[in-house]
């Protein structure tokens, strides 16, 4: 029998259709290898607000970050959790909560926080005015389903199932009362993780931190579903996951599937904590030195938030206050992190940023240490010294952070051949001061209580 001209065209039409659908699953899956090239920069909203941000302060923060810190690197601008109540506190959880929920179970930002998003038009002009800046937009969500959702077992949007299909109601977030965890062994978990991630592909969002989903618990299941929902989208979203310590030994499952992922739990202005919330700055020199390995583009070790300047008006732990951590501390702060090559993320409310505080986010050769260096690595710990070197990138110079964690001054003193340095003499810089300080066959510093030094070295 001969095929009619009207079966060849709805072949061809078939045909065509899926090859469109797999050049863009591919391109999708492109745009998702592609992100966080380098440590994203940016701001979050939780250590200067907690849950209290709205749009006002929100458009403040990146207007200043856009004004001031653009221009050397910093670009992403978050949201942080309980953006869909209407009735926030200061801080964590609320059983009085009042939470904005449309149509399909799905959080939208409530117009008295968020004017813009009324009449159901979400983050999409919060994002869009983000994006006339030329920075990124981001949000926290909580992994899961809304408890008010499944109460109501309302419908799915793009599928046949219904909330209470999708939800695991056995499983709460120890530290949460919003969301009921996801039912992995059934589609309809897939199928809301789909619909929240189309939703945010249609507000343009460009990062999503998810929450309660990398430690304790670990949902090794919820982290694959959320990766799949965002990459058939086919819009670039950055998947970090938190709270910390992620496991380790699951280092290859998250390179799989995120971007970022969270190395402690939250880091405060404290130098060190005796219990598991809040963690201080010292607490994290061991856990990034164990991570240093496994950092590599698209995929980065996070090592929280830098909580600097002024915390407040309403933090998300303690009260208003300016920064306790000393301009040392503060330093060995930006120190690590860029050295470690963990994403930077300022804390502190950014208008309220002092010159002390603008200094220390515009330091473009400390910058640089974070966003272009490789083989980042701890070479000597001990109860009062840590010692980090890294390489630069494309030159063929090296970066060396010398850290006193010890509880007075200390002098310091090492050849190049004890760091594992092979030349004989290096040209140094200091890169905090900006200051060349000659040819030298070894380095010696003295540094007070909890300072550091980050030098580069060239021959």
């Amino acid at each position: 029998m001969q095929d009619s001209p009207t079966a060849l065209c709805s072949v061809g039409l078939v045909v065509l259709a899926i090859a469109l659908n797999a050049l863009g699953q591919t391109g999708s899956n492109d745009q998702q290898t592609k992100l966080a090239m380098t440590p994203p920069m940016g701001w979050n909203s939780w250590d200067a607000y907690g849950t209290t941000i709205n749009e006002k302060a929100f458009k403040a923060n990146a207007n200043w970050l856009a004004k001031h810190l653009k221009a050397y690197g910093w670009q992403y601008v978050v949201v942080d959790m309980e953006w869909f109540v209407t009735n926030p506190v200061a801080a964590g959880n609320s059983k009085t909560f009042q939470y904005s929920i449309v149509d399909y179970g799905r959080y939208i930002p409530p117009p008295n926080r968020f004017p813009s998003g009324a009449n159901n038009a979400g983050f999409r002009p919060l994002a869009d005015y983000v994006h006339t800046l030329g920075l990124k937009f981001g949000i926290h969500i909580l992994r899961g389903i809304p408890k008010r959702a499944v109460e109501k077992n309302v419908p799915i949007e793009g599928s046949s199932y219904r909330a209470t299909d999708a939800a695991d109601t056995s499983d709460n977030c120890p530290w949460n009362f919003d969301n009921y965890g996801i039912d992995s062994n059934k589609p309809a978990g897939q199928a809301y993780y789909d619909s929240i991630a189309r939703l945010y592909a249609s507000w343009n969002v460009d990062l999503i931190k998810v929450d309660c989903i990398s430690s304790r618990p670990y949902k090794s299941d919820e982290i694959r579903m959320l990766s799949a929902a965002i990459k058939k989208t086919n819009h670039a979203m950055v998947l970090s996951l938190s709270p910390g310590p992620a496991p380790i030994e699951k280092a290859a499952e998250l390179k799989k599937y995120a971007q970022l992922w969270r190395i402690s739990n939250d880091i405060w202005d404290l130098w060190h904590s005796t219990v598991d919330y809040p963690q201080g700055l010292g607490d994290q020199f061991a856990n990034a030195a164990k991570w240093a390995a496994i950092s590599e583009a698209g995929h980065w070790p996070d090592a929280d938030m830098l909580p600097v300047g002024h915390l407040g008006p309403t933090p998300g732990w303690g009260k208003q206050r300016e920064t306790r951590l000393t301009h040392d501390e503060q330093r060995t702060l930006l120190t690590l992190w860029s050295i470690a090559r963990s994403p930077l993320m300022v804390g502190g409310e950014l208008p309220a940023a002092d010159e002390w505080t603008t200094s220390l986010l515009t330091n473009r050769e400390v910058i640089a240490v974070d966003q272009h260096s490789a083989d980042s690595h701890q070479v000597l710990a001990t109860d009062k010294t840590v010692i980090w070197v890294s390489k630069s990138v494309p030159k063929q110079e090296y970066y060396l952070a010398v850290f006193n964690i010890g509880s007075v001054a200390q002098e310091t003193h090492y050849k190049w051949q004890d760091l594992g340095l092979m030349a004989g003499k290096y040209k140094v810089r200091d890169l905090w001061l900006r200051k060349d300080l000659g040819l030298k066959k070894s380095i010696r510093s003295t540094l007070p209580r909890h300072a550091c030094v980050l030098y580069r070295l060239s021959q």
